[in-house]
């Protein structure tokens, strides 16, 4: 036998023990922590736009994706029933007029999650700016969201330049229609991020 073909036996016998060796499987939820380094400079970003929440008309920019298949009197008569969960995907512009800039858009979900008459949503929404700075970026928001004029919700998290976000937007409805539930919400965001 060569040496040749001596040396490709005993690397296809290495090969064969190192893939047939099997490692002991572990089934427990947790593999273990290390430490890593965070960055040492976080960026405090705020921002201010408006988001346009339409149910009405043609082109609405919210829909109603399921409701209750049994409500009350009262329910019936809320714009947002008890269980009711809507997807929207809203612009968001530099102003309040809807004709204004639009510089991106928030897309989710919303639910409502009151039984009671302090009508309350759950929001869970990805708001994407579209131009500018940001372009490409987003931040998360998953929060509570009572229906009154000026609330406060959480920033959990984004992406692009608002990686690993926190923080938290004021709200305020510089136009709300009862009948139909259009919206026009200023937002003031601050966001720290890394």
């Amino acid at each position: 036998m060569s040496n040749k073909s001596t040396m490709e036996t005993m690397i296809f016998a290495w090969l064969l023990v190192i893939l047939t060796t099997t490692s002991p499987v572990k089934g427990k939820y947790y593999s273990g922590s290390h430490k890593i380094d965070v960055p040492t400079t976080i960026t405090e970003t705020h921002l201010h736009f408006f988001l346009h929440d339409t149910l009405s008309g043609d082109n609405p920019s919210s829909v109603l994706v399921t409701k209750p298949n049994r409500t009350t009197a009262q329910e019936n008569n809320n714009i947002v029933p008890f269980g009711a969960v809507f997807a929207f995907d809203d612009p968001l512009t530099e102003g309040p007029d809807p004709n204004s800039k639009v510089i991106g858009n928030a897309r989710g979900l919303y639910a409502s999650i009151s039984r009671g008459p302090d009508l309350t949503l759950l929001f869970n929404g990805d708001l994407e700016f579209t131009s500018g700075e940001f372009n490409g970026s987003s931040i998360v928001v998953v929060c509570r969201d009572p229906l009154v004029l000026v609330k406060e919700m959480a920033v959990v998290g984004g992406r692009g330049k608002f990686k690993l976000a926190k923080g938290f937007v004021l709200n305020n409805a510089v136009y709300f229609n009862t009948t139909n539930g259009d919206a026009i919400l200023e937002w003031h965001v601050t966001v720290f991020h890394v």
